[in-house]
């Protein structure tokens, strides 16, 4: 079993930065990805970003993807997400997610966790 605990969540102001961490514990090697995605009550889930924790290969959402990024440390096994650059519009719940493959990108993953909070306020 996979746990998965997320950090870093607050509020900021518009224009600011925020740095989210997930670490995983029981940590499985099959693990091979790890993303971040994030949702807004009343609003479908939104994947953010995506590492394939075996190379390091990204993708990310394109709206996103000049402003956030995501790296991983494979001794702590943990993956970040460093945004920077929020917007209002960013304020959702972040929550992390880790699967054998990365197949299920933007849709569904296997292990999840609780989410933290970014609220960007104008």
């Amino acid at each position: 079993q996979v746990q998965l605990v997320e950090s870093g969540g607050g509020s900021v102001q518009s224009g600011g930065s925020l740095k989210l961490s997930c670490a995983a514990f029981g940590y499985s090697e099959s693990i091979q990805c790890m993303a971040w995605f994030r949702q807004v009550p009343g609003k479908e889930r939104e994947g953010v970003a995506v590492i394939y924790t075996g190379g390091g290969t990204n993708y990310y959402a394109d709206s996103m993807k000049e402003r956030f990024i995501i790296s991983q440390d494979n001794v702590k096994k943990t993956v970040f997400l460093q945004m920077n650059s929020l917007k209002p519009e960013d304020t959702a719940m972040y929550y992390c997610a880790a699967d054998f493959t990365c197949v299920g990108w933007p849709i569904n993953f296997h292990y999840w966790g609780q989410g933290t909070q970014v609220t960007v306020s104008s």
